[in-house]
């Protein structure tokens, strides 16, 4: 079992910032790959980005050059720092884990609005 638990959601303008944080329950070493998904209203979950153990980090097309993952193994921690943020950008973050089988966070939602 992985539990997730992501927070750093919230409001902001078109152009901003924000930084999501995923803590694990176990140490994140073990776990093949970490990542960021998010769902839109009315849209389906897509990938945001990834990054394995080892090897290198995948990005969404829509977030290359804006999002960068990255994953702290000391403190069991993956995080996504979001820049440039857009209006399309709002959406419910998701935290996920592929450890056994998938596991998901509970979801922060970003939202970027003037």
């Amino acid at each position: 079992q992985v539990q997730l638990v992501e927070s750093g959601g919230g409001l902001v303008q078109p152009g901003g910032s924000l930084r999501l944080s995923c803590a694990a329950s176990k140490p994140i070493i073990s776990i093949r790959v970490m990542g960021w998904y998010r769902q839109a209203p009315g849209k389906q979950r897509e990938l945001v980005a990834t990054i394995p153990t080892f090897g290198i980090t995948n990005y969404a097309d829509s977030v290359k050059g804006r999002f960068t993952i990255s994953r702290d193994n000391a403190k069991n921690t993956v995080s996504l720092q979001m820049n440039s943020l857009r209006p399309e950008d709002t959406a419910v973050y998701y935290c996920n884990a592929v450890f056994d089988k998938d596991y998901w966070g509970q979801g922060t939602q970003v939202t970027v609005s003037s």
